[in-house]
């Protein structure tokens, strides 16, 4: 039997969204158990080498135009710079991290995709039905609920520097997410060459990062396990965002894949034996029911 009208588009850009909530939750809760292990500076140095084993398998396993095609430079510039942002995203994260409370970090590194509505709306040109608004309110709504943590949770402050870093971190996802849906709009554009973009752009950032902060102490195999399947499974969520920009509205896609708190509040549960309050539930919930809003 075939499928209804419509429902291959948007398959086309939902399977890979939620294939990026997935691993990203649980490459987040694999970070969440290991991260006493394995230093912020070593997981960005694994990151960049996982995600070029993952982008460059796609690159070379899907068709594509010619990297260096001059038609496609416009498309390359801004993919890398995209990138460029993504990377300096999690630099500034990591380092506001070190200095104030997480519980007020983490919320606002959550809040990125409504910067990313705003830019697309006024950039992009988007726009929604009254149901995916109200579904996309319901996702955000969600993962800040679940991002937020008591105050007794949230460590000391060493500097106020966090204030400046959090926020030029939120602006940077944002900026990277809208770039990354802008570039899908010139010419030989394409899902592989982007792939190779992202590496590209992380090894800039990221890598640079990761050598400078990530070399020291011993690295041993379980050290490189602990870090190299976390960082896979971002590495793959990165990829299925890559894919989703390509055919959906970055308006949805960014906060259905930002939603990724739920999964890996899931896996703390049934794996580190976390628990569960009733407020948590609640976002749960409104998460699954702006999932299906925002689908329709």
């Amino acid at each position: 039997m075939n499928p209804p009208s419509g429902a291959l588009p948007i398959l086309a850009w939902l399977t890979p969204a939620l294939v990026a909530l997935l691993l990203y939750g649980l490459g987040q809760g694999l970070v969440k158990q290991w991260i006493g292990e394995v230093s912020s500076g070593r997981y960005c140095l694994y990151y960049v080498l996982a995600t070029s084993l993952v982008n460059f398998g796609f690159f070379l396993t899907h068709e594509h135009p010619p990297f260096w095609d001059p038609q496609g430079r416009g498309f390359l510039a801004v993919g890398v710079l995209a990138y460029l942002f993504d990377g300096a995203a999690w630099i500034l994260y990591f380092q506001s991290i070190a200095l104030g409370p997480v519980a007020i970090v983490g919320t606002l590194s959550a809040a990125y995709p409504a910067l990313t509505i705003i830019f697309a709306r006024i950039l992009l040109g988007e726009h929604l039905t009254s149901s995916q608004y109200v579904g996309v309110t319901l996702v955000m709504a969600g993962a800040l609920g679940l991002s937020y943590a008591s105050e007794n949770t949230s460590g000391p402050v060493t500097s106020r520097r966090w204030i400046p870093l959090s926020l030029l971190a939120l602006l940077c996802w944002g900026t990277s997410n809208t770039l990354i849906k802008y570039a899908y709009s010139l010419p030989a554009a394409s899902e592989a060459n982007m792939a190779v973009c992202s590496s590209i752009g992380g090894a800039l950032t990221l890598g640079v990062f990761g050598l400078l902060r990530g070399r020291q102490g011993s690295h041993s195999l379980r050290a490189w396990m602990h870090s190299i399947v976390p960082m896979g499974m971002m590495a793959g969520g990165s990829l299925g965002l890559i894919v989703a920009a390509s055919h959906g509205p970055i308006s949805i896609v960014a906060p259905l894949i930002g939603a990724y708190p739920v999964i890996t509040l899931v896996y703390a549960r049934l794996v580190l034996k976390e628990s569960i309050v009733p407020r948590q539930y609640a976002c749960i919930a409104a998460i699954i029911i702006g999932m299906l809003l925002c689908s329709m």
